[in-house]
């Protein structure tokens, strides 16, 4: 990507989409299609959209995303919502000449008991685990409708695997939000109130890996400007933690002085996804975020903003 190439980020005031303007503005990209209220899951508008603005460059972050309840609860959203937005998105691209597109999938798209750590290969190898499903589904059929249109149109689309991300500008919502976000505000919550115990749900024996949204936001734009492949590659740390000893890290950061349990009449999920990140190392990238300095950095801003929306 050229310094005055135009860029559009589908999802630009969401979680993920907002660290990537942030990133391309930090590194010197100003010319970002930031567009108002229009829905991508609109198939007219989103076509003239593209045809009117006709970006080259195109981040497909825009999603509907959730933690281990909300994907239980509303699997029909999920398929759907992703489906039909990813749907619009990359066959507009394909009709208005976008140069590049890069679109993530989901670490929960590799099979529940995939070996560890999980190679790009390992995709569609076994079963997914059944609580996220649906989601699963719609991400992997967006990897593979980049590969598709690359195949048969010739495009240049990315498709990535990202580790469980978190960070600034998350959704702290106690129904929807992912397990660190919720840890975060539960323990919060907890210490304000002065609860002595905070209930965890599963055995806290599942192992995770965490990636700070900016990073995740500066790989992408690695990315673009150095991979020019149809093979998924994944992005992450290489490093997990159990859900238990993330939980006891969280709890001390936060400054929570009870007690953590644990209820085991609630779903664990996949007992591991540990992504295998040889290959985005091997291009020159690397995680530059620790965990405890990306929590650090989350509370702080929780505490600073994300109480006030």
């Amino acid at each position: 990507m050229e310094k005055d190439s135009l860029i559009y980020v589908a999802g630009h005031e969401d979680f993920v989409g907002s660290a990537i303007v942030r990133r391309l503005k930090e590194v010197g990209y100003n010319n970002l299609l930031l567009p108002g209220s229009f829905s991508l899951t609109d198939q007219r508008e989103t076509m003239e959209f593209f045809k009117k603005e006709s970006p080259e460059y195109v981040f497909l972050v825009a999603e509907k995303v959730g933690g281990i309840l909300a994907n239980k609860t509303y699997p029909a959203d999920f398929i759907y919502q992703n489906l039909i937005i990813q749907t619009n998105v990359i066959h507009s691209a394909y009709l208005s000449g976008v140069k590049k597109l890069l679109f993530p999938g989901s670490s929960c798209s590799y099979p529940k008991m995939c070996p560890q750590p999980m190679k790009e290969e390992y995709l569609l190898s076994g079963h997914l685990e059944s609580t996220n499903e649906a989601y699963a589904v719609a991400k992997i059929a967006g990897i593979k409708m980049c590969q598709a249109y690359n195949k048969q149109y010739g495009t240049n689309y990315l498709s990535v695997i990202p580790a469980n991300l978190y960070g600034t500008n998350d959704d702290f919502d106690p129904e929807g939000s992912h397990v660190l976000p919720a840890l975060i505000r539960r323990f919060h919550e907890a210490k304000m109130t002065k609860v002595k115990n905070i209930a965890i749900w599963g055995s806290g024996k599942p192992r995770r890996e965490f990636l700070y949204v900016d990073d995740f936001a500066d790989a992408s734009i690695f990315l673009m400007n150095n991979y020019n492949n149809s093979q998924t590659i994944n992005i992450g740390t290489g490093e997990d933690i159990s859900i238990g000893k993330l939980a006891t890290i969280v709890k001390e950061i936060v400054g929570f002085e009870g007690k953590i349990v644990y209820d085991q009449t609630k779903p664990d999920g996949m007992p591991r996804k540990l992504l295998d990140v040889s290959h985005i190392n091997a291009l020159g990238w690397r995680a530059r975020t620790s965990l405890e300095e990306g929590i650090k950095i989350t509370y702080n801003w929780y505490k600073e903003l994300g109480l006030n929306q």
